[in-house]
């Protein structure tokens, strides 16, 4: 089954942090890992599934067109740059695993990708929430968002952050 992105690299490296230059290659794995992990969570299987399969064959109309562009992208934005952020200085290759550097920087400590990790994580955190209520407040337009399939992740209703319970 065709797996569609529901964000490209490119709105990535213009609505976050990173910088222009990332190979889209490196990156496209993060948002892929983001919307497994981030975006089914929050969506559920039944309410991605329709919005996956609508992306594919290009029939994504109002209210989930509204829904992708409005909650969904920057969400996912923010998650898969967290995602990134670990292994983006990194290249696994046949030879072992290198680290980029440049000739006028200076690589950033483990302490500095972590706060950097962090803040990015607070951010992708408001929009995950921003979503969710969205969703719970117009429910009936969304009815895939209560649907369960036995076997597959059905929709997180409650998120805990940090300590904080929100239902």
């Amino acid at each position: 089954m065709a797996r569609p992105l529901f964000v490209t690299p490119d709105d990535i490296k213009r609505f976050t942090a990173a910088n222009g230059n990332i190979d889209e290659d490196k990156i496209i794995k993060f948002i892929t890992i983001a919307q497994d992990t981030h975006l089914q969570n929050a969506l559920g299987y039944v309410l991605f599934n329709k919005i996956s399969n609508d992306i594919i064959n290009d029939e994504l109309q109002d209210p989930y067109l509204s829904l992708v562009n409005n909650y969904i992208k920057p969400m996912l934005l923010h998650w898969a740059f967290v995602e990134y952020l670990p292994f983006g200085a990194y290249i696994v290759g046949n030879k072992g695993i290198f680290k980029h550097t440049a000739e006028n920087a200076q690589n950033a400590d483990k302490t500095e990708v972590d706060f950097l990790m962090n803040k990015e994580a607070d951010t992708a955190k408001f929009y995950t929430r921003r979503l969710m209520d969205y969703i719970c407040a117009n429910n009936n337009q969304f009815p895939e968002y209560n649907e369960f399939i036995n076997g597959h992740l059905s929709s997180s209703k409650t998120t805990n952050y940090g300590g904080w319970y929100l239902p």
